[in-house]
């Protein structure tokens, strides 16, 4: 691929390089990444989605000294929280003069990746050499070529009253982005993360990130993630937790923007761990949004929740992923995996595929999955009260989409995420008037 034998992805030029443990690991990737190229829909993981047109893209790094365009500033201004410890990454790279890292609490720390490094490159190195995802094209690209990244570790019988945000804002033309990030929450502690990825609808980039999270004995940890790219942006992000014994996750993703997006969720369970994922996707236009999860219960007495909405319209396309694998002799496990989609137009699609692997007999499992139509007959009823057509159907759409609202518990986030839904409706003059 030509823009990776322009010297700045030289080994030299990546972070790190001075550390032998990671320049093995980087090389290891990058000799998994020269054989598996990036993925395509002849892989059984990727028969929806097609990533093979990367390959084509003269995609490049934003220069280090970056002026703040007024796309950048309103960018900031719009997702950056209020009340939030935030760490800003601009065009895949750490800003200092956009983050929010002052007065951090006792027992927290909040380093971007070359601190990390610096400071607690044991714990960069148990988190990389010990991966909770399967290698495919795009986690080995990312692995290989990431430039920055964050480090967010939590002290044992700590907790965090106010959020902590990772920024991730694209506004370069032709970028590419690709960041490591890794959350560790000690014993007995608490904190919710929020993961926001954004970008100008005026240039084309890739933004590729990787989130590994370790949750320890009885921790608790409320993960959310904002997607909302921009027209042009690719996107791939996954997200890898693993959970010790009487641990909790609560994972929330909304997914809107961007040209073609992938997003991965997977979770491993040990014993008496439990995990609560739920996520809604809403495209428009040509968009293709593809969200794929894995609960691994490879312990007993572990419980899990899915709940996934999907909304496609005009000639968009979603896609939904979910399996559940339960190990041998993990028994007394419960977990449950629901899938409701909507179509607004005839030319939008939404695939579905759910799985279950159960090795154990003493479970109880279950999924169901739905892909619908609005009801005329609810149409029909707002009409005879007075309201046009095209706001009925906004009205009921937004209804569905607002159900998973209520599972976020942060106001600033929640009041992001219902203006992207509302900019994803059709027939924008009339959206919000019944709000």
């Amino acid at each position: 691929m030509q823009y990776l034998d322009t010297p700045s992805y030289s080994q030299h030029s990546l972070p790190g390089d001075q550390l032998d443990w990671l320049r093995s690991i980087r090389l290891s990737a990058q000799k998994d990444f020269s054989g598996l190229g990036f993925p395509s829909r002849k892989e059984e993981n990727w028969k929806y989605t097609d990533f093979s047109e990367l390959a084509k893209q003269p995609f490049t790094i934003a220069p280090e000294a970056q002026e703040r365009s007024s796309s950048t500033e309103e960018l900031v201004t719009r997702y950056r929280l209020k009340n939030a410890h935030t760490i800003v990454f601009l065009n895949g790279q750490f800003s200092c003069n956009l983050s929010n890292l002052t007065e951090l609490p006792a027992g927290l720390a909040i380093l971007p990746l070359e601190e990390a490094l610096a400071i607690h490159p044991d714990s960069i190195r148990d988190f990389l050499e010990s991966p909770s995802f399967k290698m495919h094209g795009l986690t080995a690209f990312t692995t290989a070529y990431f430039r920055d990244g964050s480090l967010i570790k939590l002290d044992e019988s700590t907790n965090i009253d106010r959020p902590i945000q990772i920024l991730n804002i694209s506004t370069h033309t032709n970028c590419l982005s690709l960041l490591r990030n890794f959350i560790a929450i000690g014993k007995n502690s608490e904190a919710e993360v929020i993961e926001t990825y954004v970008g100008s609808d005026h240039v084309d980039y890739l933004n590729g990130s990787l989130t590994q999270i370790k949750i320890e004995h009885q921790a608790r940890l409320t993960h959310q993630k904002l997607q909302s790219e921009g027209k042009k942006g690719y996107h791939f992000s996954g997200t890898y937790s693993t959970l010790a014994p009487h641990s909790k996750l609560v994972q929330n993703l909304a997914s809107f923007g961007g040209r073609l997006v992938r997003t991965e969720m997977s979770v491993t369970l040990d014993e008496s761990a439990d995990c609560d994922l739920n996520g809604l996707f809403l495209s428009n236009g040509r968009r293709h949004i593809d969200t794929n999860t894995m609960v691994n219960h490879a312990a007993p007495r572990s419980n899990s929740r899915q709940e996934y909405r999907g909304i496609a319209s005009e000639r968009s396309r979603g896609v939904f992923s979910g399996y559940i694998y339960v190990a041998k002799d993990s028994q007394v496990v419960d977990a449950q995996m629901n899938s409701r989609n909507l179509l607004l137009s005839e030319d939008a699609e939404i695939d579905t595929k759910p799985q279950l692997e159960i090795h154990a007999d003493n479970v109880k499992c279950s999924h169901g999955v739905t892909v619908g139509q609005l009801e005329n007959e609810s149409i029909f009823y707002l009409q005879s009260r007075g309201i046009d057509e095209a706001a009925a159907r906004n009205m009921l759409t937004f209804a569905f989409a607002n159900e998973m609202l209520s599972r976020l518990n942060n106001s600033d986030l929640k009041s992001q995420v219902q203006m992207a839904i509302l900019e994803c409706l059709p027939e924008a003059d009339i959206r919000g008037d019944w709000l």
